[in-house]
């Protein structure tokens, strides 16, 4: 996405001790959306004395921000007609088992075959328009290797609904991630904030509150050891901060297979080794925005992550199977010694 030429500035007033910078564009210009900012900030086209800044970066009075907003795609979407595994449907909105691999919404360097352009072509019209034209009906997302339950609201009645069970956390989202290594415990909670990480801006890592970090709060359980090789964990989480899982996983010393980005190595003892980031988005508990029913979704395990899981099974079998021949070593069986010699007594 690039600049759309026009920029602005805006100088804050004397007095502000510091105030987030996307806080003060947002309040200063009402006539601009909080998603319009939002993609300025990401776009890097907020600046103050020449810098980007992120959106949380703290402003004083009498600092110049400078301002322009990117691209957008075009109006006009393509409806695809790409098939989807649909879990739950009805007039107001929609459930769908997103396939690892599929990009949620449209962006820059991105194909026609993101779940918004199948779901323009299933759903004939019947998106929310809330999210604007590059984000119809969508009200919360997946990374892209992510696989899993994702909702789609078709009426802005249930968009707004949704949005505001995401934004109380009152949802019950699980998640299940097979993760490199053996945890010690059985199950833990993770409190730790995440932000940016100051030196890749393209991930997320635990940071300091007082550094930018936002709190982020996970359960985990340990649902099926692997011996020492691996954990299938089932996640609960209470926020949704970006890359939540996978950094607060790591911050265990346990980072989810198949994800370069935050450490993993392809492992010589696993004969197949993951494809994607082997996190799975598998039950997902909701109040429904329009009839206030309690909807109770579950998405099953994707063929590659059973793959995995079929074949950490077998190692973790083999494994088992060498550590206790050599706790208890099969002793050789003696060859029975041959019968004594047998003399008859000779009679008198």
């Amino acid at each position: 996405m690039g600049a759309c030429g026009v920029t602005s500035h805006y100088t804050l007033p004397e007095g502000i001790r510091h105030l987030r910078a996307d806080k003060a564009l947002a309040l200063s210009h009402p006539e601009h959306s909080r998603v319009a900012f939002q993609r300025a900030f990401d776009a890097g086209l907020v600046k103050l004395g020449g810098k980007a800044l992120s959106r949380d970066a703290t402003v004083r009075g009498g600092d110049t921000l400078e301002f322009s907003f990117p691209d957008t795609q075009p109006a006009e979407l393509k409806a695809v007609a790409i098939p989807l595994d649909v879990i739950f449907e009805d007039r107001h909105l929609l459930a769908v088992n997103k396939p690892a691999g599929m990009i949620v919404h449209p962006g820059a360097g991105t194909g026609e075959d993101t779940l918004v352009h199948a779901l323009l072509a299933h759903c004939a019209g019947s998106l929310s328009g809330i999210g604007g034209v590059e984000r119809p009906g969508i009200v919360h997302r997946l990374d892209r290797e992510t696989s899993g339950i994702i909702l789609v609201a078709k009426s802005d009645a249930a968009h707004r609904g949704l949005s505001e069970q995401f934004s109380e956390r009152s949802l019950q989202k699980e998640y299940l991630a097979i993760v490199a290594g053996a945890p010690g415990l059985m199950s833990g909670s993770i409190r730790k904030a995440i932000g940016r990480n100051p030196s890749h801006r393209h991930k997320m890592a635990v940071v300091e509150s007082e550094l930018g970090g936002k709190d982020a709060h996970t359960d985990w359980e340990i649902v099926e050891r692997f011996g020492l090789v691996a954990t299938l964990i089932r996640c609960f989480i209470h926020t949704g901060r970006t890359h939540q899982i996978r950094v607060h996983l790591k911050s265990l010393g346990h980072i989810v297979l198949g994800d370069a980005v935050y450490g993993w190595k392809p492992d010589t003892r696993l004969p197949e080794q993951p494809g994607r980031v082997m996190l799975h988005a598998e039950h997902l508990v909701f109040r429904h925005p329009v009839t206030g029913k309690t909807i109770d979704l579950r998405a099953p395990l994707p063929a590659d992550m059973q793959q995995q899981m079929k074949q950490l099974r077998k190692l973790a079998q083999t494994a088992d199977k060498a550590r206790r021949l050599k706790e208890n070593p099969v002793k050789p069986r003696k060859k029975p010694a041959p019968p004594a010699y047998h003399r008859h007594e000779s009679r008198t």
